[in-house]
């Protein structure tokens, strides 16, 4: 979802009547990934598993100097990446919404659609997972020391924290998503889970955003004044995420060479400044945005 909100932040729809809908929306339209994408079709010689122009390295010399192979094997090990990021996220954000359910009435339609939300997430970590595994690469694990700090995240997202935790995590790919999943040029099975990743997503941003304007009703000042600031540590933490030397160190790249490269490359900049545009329009509207939040996002290449 790319656009700003519909409604303005005095005239909010209560959850259960933005959880009725989106249950509804849910029936009509979802996806059993497992019978959805065609597991059995061949890899396409010569497509790429991302759109060159969202590669790290697209528009820099050491691209020029890349042959197509490497190129292509530079895009298989970004998307490794940026799956392995995504059952990371999802994972930490149905902890979060666990323990939301457990303030929650379990008989009303908000309880009802977090449980269809976290089915999907269940569901998209597994498709991230089958699709790690058809392009023959090996999935990006944490570390000892992220693995603590992801055990102990979902602890700390209550209220519009969680709500805002879970755009940082779905908007900024969301965004990209719709702009290169129609690309020719793209491996099938990925153009397949992209497909089915926007159209769930959408549901889960709408709730999010909605989440979010509800609480922004009658929030406290200290609630106001963490989420609003605690956001922007959500730039470092996607740059460091996203863009590490792991990714070359795999595509059998000069390591610090294409490191340096891509972050100083004017073209992913530009990119990570498209993915993060709406969800920054959203916080603006919403008064979330500080003084310290919007210098860490710029200093992380997510803002201008």
């Amino acid at each position: 979802m790319t656009t700003t909100p519909e409604r303005t932040k005095t005239t909010p729809v209560s959850m259960d009547t933005v959880a009725e809908r989106l249950i509804n929306g849910s029936v009509r339209r979802s996806y059993e990934p497992a019978v959805a994408i065609d597991w059995d079709a061949p890899l396409v010689e010569g497509k790429y598993f991302l759109p060159k122009e969202v590669v790290s390295l697209y528009g820099t010399a050491y691209w020029e100097e890349m042959t197509e192979e490497q190129r292509i094997e530079l895009s298989r090990q970004e998307m490794t990446n940026i799956l392995s990021v995504g059952i990371w996220f999802e994972n930490i954000l149905n902890r979060g919404l666990l323990l939301q359910l457990m303030r929650e009435d379990p008989s009303g339609p908000f309880a009802h659609y977090v449980l269809t939300e976290m089915g999907d997430e269940c569901r998209h970590m597994t498709m991230f997972g089958k699709v790690i595994a058809r392009m023959g690469a090996k999935p990006f694990r944490l570390g000892p020391v992220d693995r603590i700090a992801a055990a102990a995240l979902p602890h700390f997202l209550h209220g519009s924290l969680l709500w805002v935790g879970a755009l940082i995590g779905e908007e900024i790919f969301d965004a990209q998503q719709r702009r290169i999943m129609t690309d020719p040029e793209l491996q099938p099975v990925v153009a397949q889970l992209m497909k089915i990743h926007v159209t769930e997503e959408a549901r889960h941003i709408k709730f999010a955003r909605e989440g979010v304007v509800h609480r922004m009703q009658d929030v406290s000042r200290l609630e106001r004044f963490l989420v609003s600031n605690l956001h922007g540590l959500g730039g470092p933490m996607m740059k460091r995420c996203l863009v590490h030397r792991g990714i070359y160190h795999r595509a059998g790249l000069d390591v610090d060479r294409a490191y340096r490269e891509a972050m100083a490359n004017p073209h992913h900049l530009e990119m990570a400044r498209v993915g993060f545009a709406p969800l920054a329009a959203f916080l603006e509207d919403n008064g979330l945005m500080t003084r310290f939040s919007r210098r860490l996002w710029k200093r992380s290449g997510f803002l201008a």
